[in-house]
């Protein structure tokens, strides 16, 4: 006599299994999400300070500068500070990105069914 598990035990190892499966995805998942951050972060931190050397020079240019017009010049360069929380909304858009591709779903279907009889 064939000695087979009841089908609640086989959906009991199903059920571990898939789990196992799922704690192995999202430890890859939260590996390659630290890698990506850590991308975005020194991306948005180079952007940074090439923003803050250019604030920095062109506060020395109006500081310096003899006719108006100069100084009008140098006041447009300093509104590039503004442009700083376009890099953080931006790092942020892409983080966000990321989470939702690491979303995931996990479903059962049976895909097929065998019956059979010992004669």
């Amino acid at each position: 006599m064939l000695d087979l598990p009841a089908p609640a035990v086989l959906g009991e190892i199903a059920r571990a299994r898939q789990q196992q499966i799922q704690q192995i995805i999202a430890k890859r998942n939260a590996h390659y999400d630290e890698s990506e951050a850590q991308k975005l972060d020194g991306w948005a931190d180079g952007l940074k300070v090439g923003l803050e050397r250019l604030i920095k020079e062109a506060r020395r240019a109006a500081a310096t500068a003899l006719t108006l017009e100069e100084k009008l010049a140098s006041q447009k360069q300093i509104k590039t500070v503004e442009a700083q929380d376009a890099i953080d909304q931006q790092r942020e858009d892409l983080i966000g990105k990321i989470e939702g591709k690491l979303q995931q779903a996990a479903f059962t279907a049976s895909l097929f069914t065998l019956r059979w009889h010992l004669l």
